[in-house]
């Protein structure tokens, strides 16, 4: 099946054309109208710097409901005793550049190249992108970031400088949307890590149902 060739039109191929792999589609650009109508698809880039961008649909796909993430006995202990002061949107440059810059086992390199950072600041600017910061003692110590469409939160990348401080992120940001009535936070990738915090295999049918039904807007 051939990788499709994106111009200068907001188009992308039916999920269902993607590549074994998930790879949908090459080029384009990053501006904020085809990374938008990207996420409303469930596409999203993933790149490095020596490539040109590349469009990718996974399914299936890991997801969690914020309702429902699990809370360990040690992660609810560091929660109890709190240690970290928590913000929503107050660094979103700090989150991002922390993620672009944080070891990870098994990569060499980032995928959040400059332009990326410069391109989801622009969806932040706009209120599309938003951040949860994990402060202790003053210094940001963890966060993660995403796009908010609609009743879903799609989210990006986490990191932290301390133990667990992902981790506490992530719950703070599913309490968060949970009171806000959001039906699922998207995790892109399935990992370990994310399905300790309750994530969920969904297929592609239902993938792509709960994209249909998700997409109303509800202020962050």
């Amino acid at each position: 099946m051939p990788v499709f060739s994106l111009d200068e039109a907001l188009i992308f191929p039916h999920p269902v054309l993607r590549e074994p792999d998930g790879l949908m589609a090459v080029g384009g650009d990053l501006s904020p109208q085809r990374l938008l109508l990207a996420y409303r698809w469930g596409i999203f880039p993933w790149y490095h710097s020596d490539q040109p961008v590349l469009w990718w649909w996974l399914a299936p796909r890991l997801m969690v409901r914020p309702q429902s993430v699990h809370i360990s006995r040690s992660l609810h202990r560091i929660l109890k005793q709190n240690r970290f002061r928590l913000t929503i949107n107050q660094d979103f440059n700090g989150v991002i550049r922390h993620c672009s810059t944080i070891e990870r086992k098994g990569q060499e390199s980032t995928w959040i190249v400059p332009d990326m950072i410069r391109a989801y600041q622009a969806l932040h600017d706009m209120g599309h992108a938003h951040s949860v910061e994990v402060y202790e003692d003053d210094t940001l110590a963890g966060g993660i970031y995403g796009i908010m469409l609609g009743r879903i939160f799609f989210g990006e990348s986490m990191f932290s400088l301390k133990p667990n401080a992902s981790k506490v992120a992530f719950v703070h940001l599913a309490q968060y949307l949970a009171e806000r009535g959001f039906e699922w936070i998207d995790c892109q990738q399935d990992t370990p890590h994310m399905r300790s915090l309750g994530g969920e295999l969904i297929d592609e049918e239902m993938f792509l149902s709960i994209l249909r039904n998700n997409q109303q807007y509800i202020p962050f």
